[in-house]
């Protein structure tokens, strides 16, 4: 099963930072049973959305290269408290570095001014023809799709332009 987890991305600056907002509604399925009488998003979900704006930020600063932007690794996660149902989540990301497979970024939510979870993540980018030639057409509509579900998130700003 697989959850999307941003709503909207509101920033991006390709290749340095992304922000993007997940607004936590009663309806989510999930909040039934987490926690009942006291519904909050789960951890793992935050860090799920963390991960997810992360991706974003690699696939359009890269021209959607990959056909995969996966979590290979989350280092001092930090959670420092609740998102509530009727709150909105506000996620950063800021690259910190790269090399031809890994990308490490900094990536924090907060509710308001009020951290609610960090981490450091290393992303891996890949394509699946890398390694079996014959899953280049899987490769070509994951691609498309993802720049169909980016189209929707992100709306770049129009440039201004003199009269």
């Amino acid at each position: 099963m697989r959850f999307t987890l941003i709503d909207k991305v509101v920033e991006l600056e390709a290749g340095k930072r992304i922000a993007a907002i997940k607004n936590l509604s009663l309806a989510e399925e999930y909040l039934a049973d987490h926690f009942p009488g006291f519904p909050v998003m789960p951890g793992v979900f935050m860090l799920e959305a963390m991960t997810q704006a992360s991706a974003w930020l690699i696939r359009a600063s890269e021209d959607f290269a990959h056909s995969n932007v996966t979590l290979k690794e989350a280092r001092n996660v930090k959670y420092a408290n609740f998102v509530e149902p009727g709150q909105q989540l506000r996620i950063t990301a800021e690259i910190l570095s790269q090399d031809e497979r890994e990308t490490k970024l900094k990536t924090q939510g907060t509710v308001g001014e009020i951290q609610v979870v960090s981490a450091r993540l290393v992303l891996e980018r890949y394509n699946l023809s890398d390694q079996d030639p014959a899953h280049a057409v899987t490769d070509q509509v994951l691609t498309h799709k993802m720049r169909e579900l980016f189209a929707i998130l992100y709306k770049a700003p129009v440039a201004a332009t003199s009269a």
